[in-house]
């Protein structure tokens, strides 16, 4: 009697186990139906259907949009995100873009564009609020000043706290941490075009912006603008620019891959090759 109880007892949980094995396979089976069918081309779910809205800022400056017209496809940012929409089945016909404001994009609460690319850094405070794709680009913080400041000459981090650097940069920006983090007071402004501005009437030392946009800042928008130098953010949580989307979007899975597979095929290379192989050069201050 005691042998048929074990042998029924391990019929009983062989088949128990043999019925959790399939519910699982079905259950993965699904998943990965569900996830296929979320991401077919052109099939999205998107702002509106049969289209993918896109934001960025205004102004959009080179070298991540040309001309501030992202819709003409020119500039580091714009070729990245008509890349990303052929992936995802979007003709560029079947793009459209909206101006946002870079705070008001990353705030938390519904947004009106499927994905947002104005430099977002990808950080744990605020992937809290908002989603991100996998990255597609990395820089470091630069500090962008004018011959003859009392910046222009420093050498290291210590040197901008002993010459009263007064920076500024734009609100809820990781360049407005980098000033915080070396234990300055930082000015705020609404935007870049806003401590541009202020730089330019000398009501500051220098903004804080990423490198590529100081390369273009120092070289066209800053009568005599010189580059002080990099900011090393290896240790600032800072984990490469990532195209925003509203928290828990049902597509960023499908736009992370998008940018993996760009990444993968080289052509996320070429395109940073293109528009950015200038952006390289400026001193770092340790």
């Amino acid at each position: 009697m005691k042998v048929k109880s074990k042998k029924f007892k391990v019929s009983i949980i062989a088949i128990l186990f043999a019925a959790l094995a399939l519910s699982g396979c079905g259950s993965s089976s699904e998943e990965s139906s569900s996830a296929s069918s979320e991401c077919t081309p052109g099939e999205l779910a998107t702002a509106e259907s049969g289209f993918l809205t896109i934001g960025t800022g205004e102004p959009a400056y080179y070298p991540w949009v040309i001309d501030d017209a992202p819709e003409s496809g020119k500039g580091f940012e714009a070729a990245v995100a008509y890349a990303v929409a052929e992936e995802l089945g979007y003709t560029t016909d079947q793009v459209k873009w909206i101006r946002t404001t870079f705070d008001g994009a990353i705030a938390p609460g519904p947004k009106e564009f499927d994905f947002n690319l104005q430099q977002y850094s990808i950080t744990d405070e605020r992937k809290e609020v908002v989603d991100f794709s996998s990255p597609y680009y990395k820089a470091n913080q630069a500090i962008v000043s004018f011959e003859g400041s009392n910046i222009q000459s420093v050498t290291d981090l210590a040197g901008l706290a002993s010459a009263g650097a007064k920076l500024g940069a734009a609100v809820s920006t990781t360049s407005l941490e980098a000033i915080e983090a070396l234990g300055l007071t930082p000015s705020v402004f609404n935007n870049n075009a806003d401590a541009v501005a202020a730089l330019k009437n000398k009501q500051i030392d220098g903004i804080v912006v990423d490198l590529p946009t100081a390369f273009y800042l120092a070289a066209v928008e800053i009568d005599q603008g010189v580059i002080v130098g990099q900011i090393d953010g290896s240790d600032s949580g800072d984990q490469g620019f990532g195209l925003l989307l509203s928290k828990d979007n049902p597509i960023t899975g499908c736009v992370s891959t998008a940018v993996d597979a760009l990444t993968a095929s080289g052509a996320l290379a070429a395109i940073t090759e293109e528009w950015l192989a200038d952006a390289a050069g400026a001193p770092v201050l340790k």
